[in-house]
């Protein structure tokens, strides 16, 4: 026998023991005056079940349940691989969609909406496996798949952008290889896996050259999004020396605080280009995710969940009976009471 209990141990007993002992008690009462006044007070089989239902009550309250539950839990055979921008201008400061300044105060950058969506999409995803892809001047894999979101939350926490002094100008399009790549390891691995796409970024292009093509991944995606950042508008930038702090001066240029704009033309032909959506996110939006592919997502067989079979259910129809009970009687009481106040028919009232 296993105990859950709803409140400490001790308060359920203080609960109980009050209302068992007067009940006992009229009980006891009851046995000894039944001859004297029959009919008068609820008799000694009432008094019994009102015991039963008072000790019903304490022991609900201390939730029993036996050993040997499970719980099966959905998971999805799916690989995500998520691609995040981690140049420079992702720490322009118009996450939530307003421009900002220099006396600006507050995380309000584009990364900070990339953290949040990573978790999401980290939480949308039970039981899959997470790959991290980062891209400045060069693309990076962060994280090889996994299956531990923990570890994919905690390295979009730590990322480091571009230092802003050594950055000479970045394409939107680095991480094509290295993304394909990834993907054609996750097949050789797991063929029978579903393998989803998440590219997080602004879409502004940096150097003078054309972004590379995604097109040689789209055969080896079954899903996902492009997600970008930034408004048309543009945010402020402040200097970056390696971490999301925000606490260096505002780019300057021209003599006012220089701004980073979002390219979405280019960020929805990256989504043309995977073969997936494309989604502008603000900090007022939710972010509206593709479900998994139907055909990866099932139930865990081979590791279930254990848990204590509850047996409060039980308890419960016992004390549903027994209240059933008091209220007939109640009722049937009633009933003769008003049959006893009517007047004799033609008779005075």
């Amino acid at each position: 026998m296993i105990l859950q209990p709803v409140i400490a141990p001790f308060l359920a007993v203080l609960l109980v023991l009050p209302v068992l002992g007067a009940a006992v008690w009229m009980l006891v009462r009851s046995v000894s005056s039944r001859g004297n006044s029959p009919g008068r007070s609820a008799g000694p089989v009432m008094w019994a079940l009102r015991i039963l239902l008072v000790l019903a009550c304490g022991v609900l309250l201390l939730r029993p349940g036996i050993p040997g539950g499970h719980v099966r839990t959905l998971a999805s055979a799916t690989d995500v691989v998520i691609a995040v921008d981690t140049t420079a201008s992702m720490v322009a400061e118009d996450w939530d969609g307003a421009q900002g300044s220099s006396g600006a105060t507050g995380d309000r950058t584009r990364m900070a909406g990339v953290r949040e969506d990573v978790r999401r999409i980290a939480e949308a995803y039970p039981g899959a496996r997470f790959a991290l892809i980062t891209f400045d001047a060069n693309a990076v894999l962060r994280l090889p798949l996994t299956t531990d979101s923990g570890a994919l939350v905690s390295a979009v926490d730590v990322l480091q952008p571009e230092v802003t002094r050594q950055s000479k100008g970045s394409s939107i399009g680095i991480a094509n290889q290295l993304l394909a790549q990834t993907l054609q390891n996750a097949q050789k691995a797991s063929p029978d896996r579903a393998r989803m796409v998440f590219y997080l970024g602004d879409g502004e292009q940096t150097v003078s050259s054309a972004p590379e093509s995604f097109a040689a991944s789209k055969k080896l995606v079954s899903g996902g999004a492009v997600l970008g950042y930034g408004t048309a508008e543009g945010g402020p930038m402040r200097e970056t020396t390696g971490a999301f702090s925000g606490k260096g001066d505002y780019i300057q240029y021209q003599g006012s605080d220089a701004l980073s704009r979002i390219d979405e033309k280019n960020l929805q032909q990256i989504a043309a280009e995977l073969g997936v959506g494309y989604t502008h996110r603000t900090a007022q939006a939710k972010l509206q995710l593709p479900p998994a592919p139907t055909s990866t997502t099932a139930y865990r067989e081979n590791d279930p969940l254990t848990q204590p079979i509850d047996l409060s259910w039980i308890l419960a129809l016992v004390i549903a009976a027994l209240l059933c009970t008091e209220i007939t009687r109640a009722t049937v009481l009633i009933m003769r009471m008003r049959h006893l106040a009517l007047p004799p028919a033609g008779g005075d009232a």
